[in-house]
């Protein structure tokens, strides 16, 4: 295998993913608009319906969690879109090269993790100008975290992907997948007393935790609050119980799903 012709590939692939997202109006406009509404909207009635139980601020709460969210769901969501490759023109012509099925995918996950950070950066600042308060320190540390949940995310839509035969069939499954995750993984209220809400709390606690979800969420307020204390309802775990929960699921995503699409490639 030539590493330097695979890794220029995978460049090439990951450069297109991130072209077709600067050249997409509707995708910029929709990057800004809908974190706006949950953030705004969201942030400003629930923060009114629970100021007296918490100590953080609702907004900066909201934030914190559709930031994370949205470069998760996007990252997964474009790894999805290999599915669409497949049936084109463009995915006869890479399948057909001499290259590695993992330069593909590995292409695709980097590709589509710029493109997330580069929504992610749209997302930040807005977060600027609407007040969400944050010192240097805070906003240096939401480079990293960023970069590892694009990846996470990544992986999530691989798996996915690599169980899906055609594009259809991905966007009916998908949605179903990220909307209960959206609210049981804490994205835009608080989820510390989820086991105490009767009648189905303990349920709803355990989906909680399997949800690949809560712990890019968690992940980021732990960091940008600076762990479990000084944000106590805001953050579930420590930042590096959430880092080596991210890492475990991302790497078997990661690695399972590369083989079961590597798997389904060779069998078309």
């Amino acid at each position: 295998m030539n590493i330097a012709h695979e890794l220029n590939a995978m460049t090439a692939i990951a450069y297109r993913d991130l072209l077709k997202f600067v050249r997409d109006r509707g995708r910029i406009v929709g990057t800004l608009v809908f974190p706006a509404v949950f953030i705004l909207i969201l942030g400003g009635t629930i923060g009114a319906a629970s100021a007296s139980g918490y100590a953080f601020d609702m907004y900066t709460f909201v934030f914190l969690g559709v930031f994370a969210q949205n470069m998760w769901q996007s990252s997964a969501m474009g790894i999805i879109s290999l599915i669409d490759d497949r049936e084109n023109d463009f995915s006869q012509a890479v399948f057909v090269a001499p290259l590695s099925r993992y330069t593909i995918v590995g292409g695709k996950i980097l590709g589509e993790s710029l493109v997330s950070l580069a929504q992610g950066v749209v997302i930040f600042v807005f977060g600027l100008l609407i007040g969400i308060r944050m010192d240097v320190g805070q906003a240096l540390a939401l480079i990293p975290v960023s970069i590892l949940i694009c990846l996470y995310g990544g992986a999530f839509g691989l798996i996915i992907m690599a169980n899906m035969k055609s594009q259809r069939a991905a966007q009916q499954v998908f949605p179903f997948l990220m909307l209960p995750q959206f609210f049981l993984g804490g994205v835009i209220a608080p989820i510390d007393k989820l086991a105490q809400r009767p009648p189905f709390g303990i349920f709803l606690d355990f989906l909680s935790r399997i949800s690949p979800l809560r712990y890019a969420v968690d992940y980021l307020r732990g960091v940008f609050f600076g762990g479990v204390a000084p944000a106590k309802g805001a953050v579930l775990a420590s930042p590096l119980f959430n880092l080596v929960v991210m890492g475990v699921i991302g790497i078997a995503f990661l690695v399972g799903g590369t083989a079961m699409f590597v798997k389904r490639e060779r069998t078309r």
